[in-house]
């Protein structure tokens, strides 16, 4: 997966070339038609005095190609407006290297970026939607797959739990908890936290 960063000026930051080494950096107007039989990343990045209707201007994208809104001023409608233009993810311009690399990978297999608040605020959403909604308990052959100790965590974090408040409810550490999530995606089959939300309520995706 090849990483290309787009943004005014051609100029990447420190950050962006410790997460990729061999990424490149565009300026806007060099992406048109852009990058053709390639599988890639393209981050853009979108300036505080810019609107993101203004910098999502991307070509169409082919197969194994993804966007990713880096904002300097992210917030949730920041977010949710990348989305709705076709981004796969949107996070801060400054986030670390290793924060970097985790959305990468989570975007190259398919998930979405879509930031802590937002993500536990759809999957909250989700989880009260459907439960109201259901008129039967949901399907729970799921759990045979997993140990006891990741159902419980799956039970939490379809009903919205951050890490932290899984690790304070478990009694276990943050990194445990990262752990099991990793375990729990991999046996069911699940990219990201809404999928897992979706899935023990009993939803076809």
């Amino acid at each position: 997966m090849n990483h290309y960063f787009v943004d005014r000026e051609a100029v990447p930051l420190p950050s962006w070339l410790a997460a990729f080494p061999q990424a490149r950096t565009m300026c806007r107007e060099d992406v048109l038609g852009f990058p053709a039989g390639e599988s890639a990343i393209l981050w853009y990045r979108c300036r505080s005095s810019e609107s993101v209707s203004s910098v999502l201007r991307f070509p169409c994208l082919e197969a194994g190609q993804r966007v990713v809104l880096l904002a300097d001023e992210p917030d949730e409608s920041v977010v949710e407006e990348a989305l709705a233009l076709g981004a796969s993810g949107c996070c801060n311009t400054n986030a670390a290297p290793e924060v970097l690399r985790q959305v990468a990978l989570v975007v190259e297999n398919g998930g979405l970026w879509v930031g802590q608040s937002l993500l536990l605020r759809l999957v909250g959403g989700a989880s009260r939607a459907l439960a109201t909604k259901s008129e039967r308990p949901p399907r729970v052959d799921w759990a045979m797959l997993l140990s006891e100790r990741e159902v419980q965590v799956a039970r939490l974090v379809a009903g919205g739990a951050s890490n932290r408040e899984v690790a304070e409810q478990l009694s276990i550490t943050e990194r445990t908890v990262k752990a099991h999530m990793s375990a729990i995606f991999e046996k069911l089959g699940l990219r990201d936290r809404l999928q897992l939300s979706l899935h023990i309520n009993g939803v076809n995706f």
